[in-house]
This record gives structure tokens, sequence and C-alpha cells, in this order.
């Protein structure tokens, strides 16, 4: 099993949330890949570059260094986002595009998402954890 990094877990690792981190750790040791979606990478930068935040900066690049950062340019995760947004607009559920982008690539991937927002659960064939549940 791989992961991709939701933004609310990729910033809780750059404050080096223990919880997160020994996840992270646990990762590594069992050979599991993990990955950061290009929206999750976008939204920390924009985050960091307009707070002039330097030193998570420094930490948000450090990370990207160890786990690779994943693209939407494939045709099936399009499609699957406009599946995905069709299933909740049908259901009267809403979710950002961003997140239906980053559910289409895990789901597309053959990931498991790491998130701590629950609204993710909305989405079918999403296989979601959160590490930051046990923290609380």
């Amino acid at each position: 099993m791989n992961y991709l990094l939701d933004t609310n877990i990729v910033t809780a690792a750059i404050k080096n949330n223990k919880a997160v981190q020994n996840q992270l750790y646990k990762a590594s040791v069992y050979n599991r890949g993990v990955f950061i979606s290009g929206i999750t990478y976008y939204e920390i930068k924009r985050g960091l570059i307009a707070s002039n935040a330097s030193t998570k900066l420094s930490e948000f690049n450090k990370l990207c260094q160890n786990y690779p950062v994943l693209l939407w340019n494939d045709v099936a995760i399009l499609e699957k986002a406009a599946e995905i947004h069709a299933y909740l607009k049908k259901r009267g559920m809403r979710l950002e595009d961003a997140d239906i982008f980053i559910a289409a690539i895990t789901i597309v991937r053959e990931l498991v998402l790491v998130s701590h927002d629950s609204d993710m659960l909305r989405v079918p064939e999403l296989t979601v954890e959160d590490w930051l549940a046990t923290a609380e």
C-alpha cells in the first residue's frame, strides 16, 4: 500500500507533527511509496511564499525531495475527476475542485489518501487514512 498525502497532512509534516512523522517513518521502514499531489504542492507553496515563511518553505522543499510530486497530466485522472464531480452533484454533495482532483489522482494511481478532511469520505472508491486522528 502506497500513500498520497493531502494538504493538511503535508502541513502537519512541515510542523513536525509527531503522529505524522511516526507514520512517515513506518512507511519508509515498510518500503511504502509516499507521494504529494501537484495540487497539494501548489496549495502549500503559494501559502508559504505569500506569508514569507522561509523556514517552513525550506522544510517543504526537503519534504518534496523525499516524496515525489504526482501531476494530474493523465486523461484517466481527468475522467475520474469528472465522474466524482457528477456522482457528488447528483447526491447534492459538494467537494472543492482541488479535493476532487486529489481524490482522482489517488484512485487512478491506486493509492491510499492520507487526509484529515472528513469530506473526502464522500468519494466512492477512495481509501482514506487519517494519521492525525489518533493524535487528537
